[in-house]
């Protein structure tokens, strides 16, 4: 498991983004998603930390479809610069 490697979209962000704003949250879910992916590699039987791993899954789920519903456009960008699949249910 590697610490603190970041995707290098929060450092391309200006200091003054909202954290609030969806595709902060987003970026950051997908931080903790890769972690713990990561982290599943070293540990397959850690069934609290997979219990975890599908809420935050299921909370990222919620916010892109979300996005995907007020403006598609921002959610076509987000979506190509995590390189996350796109989600089949709308």
């Amino acid at each position: 498991m590697i610490k603190n490697s970041f995707i290098p979209v929060i450092s391309n962000k200006k200091e003054e983004e909202n954290p609030g704003s969806v595709e902060f949250q987003v970026v950051n879910f997908t931080n903790k998603i890769r972690k713990l992916t990561s982290h599943f590699e070293l540990h397959r039987k850690d069934y609290l930390s997979q219990r975890g791993l599908r809420k935050i899954l299921g909370k990222r789920q919620r916010l892109l479809s979300y996005l995907a519903k007020k403006n598609r456009i921002r959610y076509k960008k987000l979506i190509n610069l995590l390189g996350i699949r796109e989600s089949k249910t709308r």
